[in-house]
C-alpha cells in the first residue's frame, strides 16, 4: 500500500502556471515561485496542475513539464508536491499519472471524467482505480469538484470502501460548498488516516470574515456595557 512519507496536511498552495505575454508557460518562474511559497508564505506542500494551474487547458507535454519542474525546483524545499493528473481520457491520465511516479512526485490526484460523466460511484470508482494502478506506489488522491465535472455523486458516498478497490488511496481535495458531506466524509473516516483538504479558498475566507465581524461586535457591546477590561486584551 502507498503510504506518504507524511500526512499530507496544514495548507496546501494550488498553484498558479506563470505564463508569459505571448501565453507560453513561464518556466523560469517557478523556481522563484517555490523560493516564496517557502520562506514567504511558510507553505511547503503544492497541488500541481489543478484548477488553478489551469492543468485541463495545458496539452500533455506541457503538463508533465510543469510537473517536472515543480519537482526538480522544490527537491529539498518542499515537503509534498502532488500532481493533478485528472483528463478527459483515460490512457493520458495513466500517462501522467506514470510521469508523476518517474519524476518523483509525492502523490497524484484526479477529478471525475467530466464529459462522459460516470453515472454512478461504482464506474467513478472504476475510472479512478485504473488510474491509480498506473502509479500504484504514490498516494493517490480524489479531487472532488462537482461545480466543474458536474459529477454529482457525494464524496461521502465515494469514500465507503474505497481502500479496498484502491489501496492507494490517501484521501481528497474536497472542493464543494456542502458542508454535511464534508463533515460526513471526517466524521466516518475518522479510524482512516485520510487527508481531506478543503479547496473552497473563497467559502474560508467568507466565514473568516464574518467570524472577524461577529468579534468585533461582542467587543463593541461589552464595551458599551462600561466592562472595565476587554476579553481581547491583544486588540
Amino acid at each position: 500500500m502507498a503510504s506518504p512519507k507524511k500526512k499530507l496536511q496544514g495548507l496546501v498552495a494550488a498553484t498558479v502556471t506563470p505564463m508569459t505575454e505571448h501565453g507560453e508557460i513561464n518556466f523560469s518562474v517557478i523556481g522563484r515561485y517555490v523560493d516564496y511559497l517557502v520562506e514567504e508564505q511558510g507553505v511547503k506542500n503544492v497541488f500541481v496542475n489543478g484548477t488553478t494551474g489551469e492543468g485541463l487547458s495545458l496539452s500533455i507535454s506541457e503538463r508533465c513539464r510543469v510537473a517536472e519542474e515543480w519537482v526538480t525546483k522544490g527537491r529539498n524545499k518542499l515537503d509534498q508536491i502532488v500532481i493533478h493528473v485528472g483528463a478527459l481520457s483515460l490512457k493520458e491520465s495513466q500517462e501522467l499519472a506514470q510521469h508523476a511516479a518517474e519524476i518523483g512526485a509525492d502523490g497524484i490526484a484526479v477529478i471525475a471524467p467530466f464529459f462522459l460523466k460516470p453515472w454512478n460511484k461504482d464506474v467513478l470508482v472504476n475510472f479512478l482505480k485504473e488510474v491509480a494502478a498506473a502509479a500504484p506506489a504514490l498516494p493517490f488522491y480524489y479531487y472532488h469538484i462537482p461545480a466543474l465535472t458536474g459529477v454529482k455523486i457525494r464524496a461521502e458516498e465515494l469514500l465507503d470502501g474505497i481502500q479496498d478497490k484502491i489501496p492507494s488511496f490517501q484521501g481528497l481535495k474536497f472542493s464543494d460548498t456542502d458542508l454535511l458531506d464534508f463533515g460526513q466524509c471526517v466524521d466516518q473516516n475518522r479510524q482512516r488516516q485520510f487527508a481531506f483538504l478543503f479547496g473552497v479558498d473563497e467559502f474560508c475566507i467568507q466565514r473568516f470574515i464574518n467570524f472577524v465581524v461577529k468579534l468585533e461586535l461582542l467587543k463593541l457591546r461589552v464595551s458599551a456595557l462600561g466592562t472595565a477590561t476587554s476579553p481581547f486584551p491583544h486588540w
